[in-house]
């Protein structure tokens, strides 16, 4: 974990919450450091705060029929199996009507989506990040708002990917350049 430097304080209501990739094709995969249970567990509890108090909730999934597939040395590993309704946000996240839905084709949740379009008419200047793979999904889209100038924070416990050193290479080396880390209480606590 970062060292934290500086004291978080969040205005709900210009802050969004988006979570990536929590659906039934990518929870089931194999996680560290945290399981999937534990990324759920937090990605709702920060759900479940944010939106009484007037934030925005977004929901981002891949459609992986339609994932972009390039040639590379080492492509990303694909599961061998294929859960029924893959692209479905899994329960344990505690998706609500009003909640936004986002579909993507590719890892990053801005490009060729209505993600950007969604916030600005919102007003919000504050995205928190979780989701599934910290390294992949979670980082491209980190990337793509810090291009379009959005602050944001980064819910380290509310993400995982598919090895511990590739978590923890983007949340200490990547994340602390673009954002603020910290655990999922803090921000709670940040939002109270």
């Amino acid at each position: 974990m970062v060292e934290e430097t500086m004291e978080l304080v969040l205005n709900p209501k210009t802050s969004a919450l988006v979570l990536i990739d929590l659906q039934n094709s990518v929870v089931a995969r194999e996680l560290s450091p945290y399981s999937s249970a534990d990324v759920l567990k937090n990605c709702a509890l920060l759900a479940d705060t944010l939106r009484p108090k007037g934030g925005t909730i977004v929901f981002v999934r891949v459609d992986i029929a339609e994932l972009l597939q390039l040639t590379a040395d080492a492509p990303f590993p694909r599961p061998t199996t294929i859960p029924t309704h893959p692209t479905e946000i899994v329960p344990e996240t505690g998706i609500r009507p009003g909640d936004l839905l986002i579909t993507k084709r590719q890892w990053g949740a801005f490009y060729g989506t209505q993600l950007e379009q969604h916030l600005r008419r919102r007003g919000i200047q504050t995205i928190i990040l979780g989701g599934i793979a910290t390294n992949f999904g979670v980082e491209s889209t980190a990337r793509a708002a810090a291009d379009r100038g959005y602050e944001q924070v980064f819910a380290e416990d509310a993400m995982s990917s598919i090895n511990a050193e590739a978590h923890n290479f983007t949340v200490r080396t990547i994340f602390p350049i673009i954002g603020r880390v910290r655990t999922t209480q803090q921000i709670v606590d940040a939002l109270r």
